[in-house]
């Protein structure tokens, strides 16, 4: 193999593996600033991250944004307080069905009453190469064929995506 072939085949090594990184860093990226968001309420930034076919069937983003302000409205009167929202890790990102994927893990803390609800929750995240970020949806939703067929029709994967994990602690005063 001459030099020049050489160079050429670790040029491409190394910048495959750069873009690989760079697209696991943004996708983890992309999962904080909606994490944040949803502390912050800033509804329309999880929108913008929210799978658009999610958003579609939530009547659109006004839509969505109101429903998604009025939830945590009704559970903000019932006592109930976001604590934090943290992104744990992001799985490798694969190339799968035309898109780029990963599964994002969050742990989420809560506070209602005497109760501290503590959970471990996974996204799968799918990368918008038009607008170049991640869209998000709660990979619980996959188990159920229904939102499959209506939001990822033909949906298969090979990533491994773990079953939500919860537990609730009482909160001694």
């Amino acid at each position: 193999m001459t030099k020049l072939k050489r160079t050429l085949l670790l040029l491409t090594i190394l910048i495959g593996v750069s873009a690989y990184s760079q697209t696991k860093e943004d996708a983890f990226s992309d999962a904080e600033i909606t994490a944040k968001a949803t502390l912050e309420m800033e509804f329309e930034t999880v929108i913008k991250h929210t799978l658009p076919a999610v958003v579609d069937l939530m009547g659109g983003k006004d839509a969505a944004i109101n429903m998604i302000k009025g939830m945590f409205d009704s559970m903000k009167t019932q006592g109930f307080v976001f604590e934090k929202a943290d992104v744990v890790s992001v799985s490798a990102v694969v190339e799968e069905q035309g898109q780029y994927r990963c599964v994002v893990e969050n742990f989420n803390q809560m506070k209602m009453a005497d109760q501290r609800i503590k959970s471990k929750s996974y996204l799968l995240g799918i990368y918008n190469d038009t607008d170049n970020y991640w869209w998000f949806i709660e990979a619980k939703q996959l188990k159920n064929q229904m939102m499959i067929d209506q939001v990822l029709p033909d949906f298969e994967t090979s990533l491994d995506i773990p079953e939500d994990d919860m537990q609730t602690e009482a909160i001694d005063d």
